[in-house]
């Protein structure tokens, strides 16, 4: 992800902005901003929209106003345009977009669901409501996965590469990540959520990943749902980045979030643990020995997660190591299985 795509969901996000519903998204309420007169330029209409946006309190009003231009004329980020596109007069069918993509951003729809795409490690992934939108810290996540394939060979890859399952998928972000960067692994991707499962399968034919992926509606809270799982024999690795907000904190989401995005992806229950709770429970039984699960959490779980495993030494996982987001959090976790004694 760029450093402007970075920054925008790190501001845009704060204090509560990792994660709410998807009621709202229809544009029911709206009222399109009245329309601009004459032809202006990329850089006038950036600086149109971002004073539109500062006077509606809309968050980091100067990237979602540059991102939404640059979309329209074809660029990544307003910086990556050509000098003279930034100062040549904008067709009327140009401005009449960005007049309408700017007027869901006035309702406080996320770029990306506005863009209709976004960028995670290098690639370019579809986006579309209310499917969970991949955050910054995430790509840390997938860059610790990665080191760990290539520091244990001897555990992580047998004769077809390493295996891995991912709980949760969304959008698809992790697991083609994943997919790209190691060449050799094959993943299992489940969601119980119909739309982030189509948005996977997509984003797989997109990068042409889909021999690669097998992408499987289950609900892992469903007692033996992890029978469903097993034909593909034991995984070397499970990732997921699980619904971890606690209840409580729901309420304080922005916007953005609250009104967009599936609180299903976002809601953990009363201390956040539901869904990590039988992700830890589900994987003795699909992982080898010595396999892995990596963990993106709060903050405040790697203290809850560390005393869950020991109230359950059964299931032989112990918690390996615990590393910070690039905000200085505690963000991800390491768990690995012991053989049984």
């Amino acid at each position: 992800m760029t450093f402007w795509g970075r920054m925008l969901w790190t501001l845009l996000s704060s204090p509560w902005g990792r994660r709410g519903g998807t009621q709202g998204w229809a544009f029911s309420s709206w009222q399109p901003h009245p329309p601009l007169a004459g032809l202006l330029s990329a850089t006038e209409l950036v600086n149109h929209w971002t004073e539109v946006f500062e006077k509606k309190d809309i968050p980091e009003a100067r990237e979602s106003s540059e991102y939404i231009v640059a979309h329209v004329l074809g660029a990544k980020t307003f910086q990556s345009l050509r000098p003279e596109l930034r100062t040549q007069p904008l067709n009327p069918q140009q401005l009449q977009c960005i007049q309408e993509l700017c007027s869901h951003r006035l309702q406080r729809m996320p770029v990306q669901y506005i863009l209709g795409e976004w960028d995670f490690q290098g690639l370019t992934l579809k986006m579309a409501p209310p499917v969970f939108i991949p955050r910054p810290e995430t790509e840390e996540l997938v860059e610790w996965v990665v080191e760990e394939v290539a520091q244990r060979p001897h555990v992580m890859r047998g004769q077809d590469g390493p295996r891995i399952l991912e709980v949760g998928c969304g959008s698809g972000a992790i697991s083609l990540s994943l997919l790209t960067q190691l060449p050799e692994s094959q993943i299992i991707a489940v969601d119980k959520e119909e739309a982030a499962i189509t948005l996977t399968c997509e984003n797989a034919q997109r990068l042409r990943l889909q021999d690669r992926i097998r992408v499987i509606p289950l609900d892992v809270t469903l007692e033996g749902s992890w029978a469903h799982l097993l034909p593909w024999g034991p995984m070397d690795l499970i990732v997921s980045n699980p619904p971890y907000v606690f209840h409580e904190d729901m309420e304080q989401l922005v916007p953005e979030i609250s009104s967009y995005e599936d609180p299903v992806a976002l809601n953990g229950g009363e201390d956040g643990m539901n869904i990590i709770a039988h992700i830890l429970t589900l994987a003795p039984q699909l992982l080898k020995d010595y396999g892995s699960i990596f963990l993106e959490v709060d903050p405040r779980h790697p203290e809850l997660v560390n005393r869950w495993l020991q109230r359950h030494p059964d299931l032989y996982l112990n918690l390996m190591a615990v590393r910070r987001d690039f905000c200085g959090k505690l963000r991800f976790l390491h768990v690995q299985r012991s053989e049984p004694q």
